[in-house]
């Protein structure tokens, strides 16, 4: 043990205000692993910080909601069609119009256990005459729909704890967009006030660093990464919360490794670095975040099922949604798995990264 800590050495990397050029020399602080951490304090006022923040970063999500009506465009129009199918609706012509809004769903990848219980309480609910317009029917759709967001899926707020840091890890596939997410989270946690200290955990993707140092650039954060490729993702992120630790950042945001939820090895490296973090901080890591990309649709499901089994995911962050007509997914990964949605990507730039928030993402996709 004593050799590997040798070889590897941890490197911080403060960012400096403003990016003049790409490549810049940056002062390097190297850690001893065997140095005895500085004792730890845990203020009752930290609660109250990291209560704040969560439902801070919520109510912005709640005044922005341009931002999420314009992300789920292409889910929109593809269920356009339910309004038409609504307009003239007589009941002579129900077992038809709710076949077709039965299609609809489908097609946005609302998945079909989710599709046919809400078809058939509507069905039910316009039998017995509580439903008797297209408007009403519309209206209890939604209702539906928000329903089980809120009862599956109720904590979308971020579960940061109260000891301080906060350590939340970022995991998934390959190219599901975990890093520009973490770099996206980065932003919108350090706007409100918090400090933040990146981990490069991804230590088998070469340019996994790279691309994290540069959003540690834009984000004006402090990263730590490993001087040694191939070095070990847990030894990685076990220096980076222990610096967080003594140096008070209030968050230590891990990136890892993508692996397919199939490479029983990866995922074991996960359970490892998972571990490595709670001998730091009790309690840690406080969010455990899945990535998963938003255009796969319910194909997402199987490494959902499979990552949460292995390392308990505490909420997920859905990507690319922009660019898929395939939004109905967010309602079935939370129908599935019963885990929240606490991010959504609806465009490329930096605040695109939206806290979700189920009434309007209802309110988005059934316009």
């Amino acid at each position: 043990m004593a050799t590997l800590a040798h070889h590897l050495s941890l490197l911080s990397k403060p960012s400096p205000p403003q990016l003049k050029n790409l490549f810049f020399t940056i002062p390097r602080t190297r850690f001893n692993p065997q140095s005895k951490p500085t004792r730890f304090k845990c203020l009752a006022s930290q609660s109250g910080f990291f209560t704040k923040l969560g439902r801070l970063i919520k109510e912005k999500a709640k005044s922005d909601v341009e931002k999420v009506f314009s992300g789920f465009s292409k889910t929109r129009d593809n269920l356009a069609v339910i309004d038409e199918l609504l307009l003239y609706w007589n009941l002579s012509e129900t077992d038809r119009v709710l076949d077709e809004l039965e299609e609809a769903l489908l097609v946005s990848d609302f998945g079909p256990r989710i599709t046919i219980q809400i078809v058939e309480r509507l069905r039910e609910d316009i039998l017995a005459g509580k439903l008797k317009s297209g408007s009403e029917i519309k209206d209890a759709l939604k209702k539906s729909v928000l329903d089980l967001l809120e009862k599956k899926g109720n904590k979308t707020e971020l579960q940061l704890g109260f000891r301080k840091p906060a350590v939340i890890m970022i995991v998934g596939v390959n190219g599901g967009g975990k890093t520009t997410s973490l770099g996206k989270l980065a932003y919108r946690l350090k706007n409100e006030g918090a400090k933040i200290l990146m981990a490069a955990g991804d230590t088998f993707r070469a340019a996994a660093s790279d691309q994290l140092e540069i959003w540690a650039e834009r984000t004006g954060c402090e990263i730590v990464v490993a001087d040694k490729e191939k070095a070990k993702a847990s030894l990685v992120i076990s220096q980076a919360v222990k610096k967080g630790k003594e140096q008070e950042f209030d968050v230590v945001l891990c990136d890892t490794s993508g692996r397919l939820h199939t490479n029983y090895s990866l995922m074991e490296e996960l359970i490892a670095c998972k571990k490595a973090v709670g001998k730091i901080v009790r309690g840690a890591p406080n969010e455990i975040l899945l990535v998963l990309d938003g255009t796969t649709g319910l194909n997402m499901l199987p490494q959902a099922r499979e990552f949460n089994e292995v390392v308990g995911i505490t909420g997920f962050i859905l990507t690319k949604l922009d660019g898929s007509a395939r939004g109905g997914c967010v309602v079935s990964v939370v129908d599935e798995l019963g885990i929240p949605v606490k991010f959504v990507g609806v465009g490329e730039g930096v605040e695109d990264l939206q806290p979700f928030d189920a009434e309007a993402f209802v309110n988005a996709i059934f316009s």
